[in-house]
């Protein structure tokens, strides 16, 4: 019985918090795990599409610099009609959508956590499928530039809301907007 006893005591004292630590001489340096304070966690990332007002256009900025500096420079391709672009692409949402979730994957791949084949996978998984989907010839800038010498720009307009939504602004089921999106007979 007093075994059990001492083995029930040491088990209580093993999972117990441990005591703290008396002072570390590099606690006043922040180093961690040498008495120091944890570092902060990195605040996360949030699509851009939720964000509003200086949020929205801090992060539109950064956004613009990468695209400008890096991704357009090195990915960016010849304009064509198989490969539109818009000079003005933060116009366009689903753009900003897309490239502002390329730019959060790269800065994910590039991360040497990664490994030493994050950027391929990065070049695989993302950078050609966003680019295909937002350059193809039906994404969103389809209506845009598709010559360099015939600068065009055109935010072409999204679907109608669905039935339910009308229904529920305008209070009756008659659809008295249907007509606004070529619906009415």
């Amino acid at each position: 019985m007093e075994q059990t006893a001492q083995q029930a005591r040491q088990l209580d004292h093993l999972a117990s918090a441990p005591a703290p630590a008396s002072p570390s001489p590099f606690a006043a340096f922040g180093m961690p795990g040498l008495g120091g304070p944890a570092p902060a966690a990195p605040p996360e990332p949030r699509p851009i599409l939720e964000l509003e007002g200086e949020a929205y256009e801090d992060e539109l900025d950064a956004l613009s610099d990468w695209v400008d500096d890096f991704l357009l420079p090195a990915y960016g391709a010849e304009v064509t009609t198989a490969a539109p672009w818009c000079l003005q692409w933060q116009e366009h949402d689903e753009v900003v959508g897309w490239l502002h979730a390329l730019w959060l994957s790269y800065q994910q791949h590039r991360d040497p956590e990664a490994g030493l084949g994050g950027m391929l996978v990065w070049h695989r998984d993302c950078l050609s499928h966003t680019l295909a989907a937002v350059r193809g010839p039906g994404g969103p800038l389809s209506a845009c530039m598709t010559s360099p010498e015939r600068p065009a720009h055109r935010v072409l307009p999204g679907p109608p809301p669905s039935t339910r939504a009308q229904k529920e602004t305008s209070g009756t089921e008659s659809g008295a907007d249907a007509g606004e999106y070529g619906l009415a007979s």
